[in-house]
């Protein structure tokens, strides 16, 4: 049985995150799962004291810091818990009905991909616990988990509400096109005002492509608005994003077009830094 998996840290999204679970909870009708990584924290190695200090000296210090770390990590797993806890409580408040707990020692991408098969929709928060104070920045996960799990992935900001409208960022391609099929298959934004956004200008086989596009959200029962915009991708698409004010933007993810080349190498890091609304990204 596939699930929704919100991964929660403690940071300032984590109840964005919780509500966007609970909200792609209900529209898929499957059930959330609420995911905390515990990563164990980087230590320097430590150092040869044999030299320093007496052999009894070095042996009493080693056992103090094994005794240390130990406490570390059960007072990190109980603050796991108690976030589980919160979290869950936000997303029984919001509509979820059903919700599990998970708390893995791993960090966020190996779990992750352990967790793939089983995920229906993966959601994240744009920063992580150690990003909280800084508006533009990315956790240091997010970019690895686009890149390396295939499943749909929902990327929240410090907050969320369930959308009311939504943008395809549409230029032709395969993957594009992909990603059109699955909008129009799939319940999870099934009858919300659909915004088909290209940034041109358009061939007239890429116009054709639009018209097909559109056609084929129709069918599906979607109020489709098309629009050509023109300038920098990311820029054209934040000020149709504040225009039209729409709430979230569905990308293909991969590729080499004007839209899709923002998700490779430094680009990546750039749009999903800059997005002004939630983003779904489809592989």
């Amino acid at each position: 049985m596939h699930t929704i998996i919100a991964c929660i840290d403690g940071s300032a999204s984590t109840e964005a995150i919780s509500l966007a679970g609970a909200w792609a909870s209900q529209r898929l009708e499957q059930p959330l799962t609420l995911l905390h990584a515990l990563e164990k924290p980087a230590t320097p190695p430590a150092a040869d004291l044999s030299g320093a200090i007496g052999l009894g000296s070095r042996e009493h210090l080693l056992e103090e810091l094994t005794a240390l770390d130990e406490r570390r990590e059960r007072l990190a797993l109980e603050h796991g818990k108690h976030l589980l806890q919160a979290a869950e409580a936000t997303a029984r408040a919001a509509g979820a009905a059903e919700v599990t707990q998970r708390q893995r020692h791993d960090d966020l991408v190996g779990s992750l991909a352990e967790l793939e098969e089983e995920a229906r929709l993966v959601i994240l928060g744009r920063q992580g616990e150690d990003h909280a104070a800084e508006q533009h920045a990315i956790g240091s996960h997010l970019e690895s988990v686009v890149r390396r799990i295939q499943r749909p992935i929902l990327v929240t900001l410090r907050a969320f509400r369930p959308p009311r409208s939504f943008m395809i960022a549409f230029d032709g391609s395969a993957t594009a096109q992909k990603a059109l099929s699955r909008v129009a298959g799939s319940p999870l934004l099934a009858g919300l005002p659909c915004h088909l956004v290209s940034v041109g200008p358009l061939s007239d086989e890429q116009q054709h492509q639009v018209n097909e596009a559109t056609a084929t959200l129709s069918s599906a029962g979607f109020s489709v608005t098309t629009a050509t915009l023109e300038g920098e991708v990311q820029t054209a698409l934040n000020r149709y994003h504040r225009e039209q004010q729409v709430d979230l933007m569905v990308m293909g993810a991969w590729g080499h077009s004007r839209i899709r080349q923002f998700f490779v190498g430094s680009n990546t890091t750039r749009m999903l830094s800059q997005a002004e609304m939630t983003l779904l990204l489809l592989r």
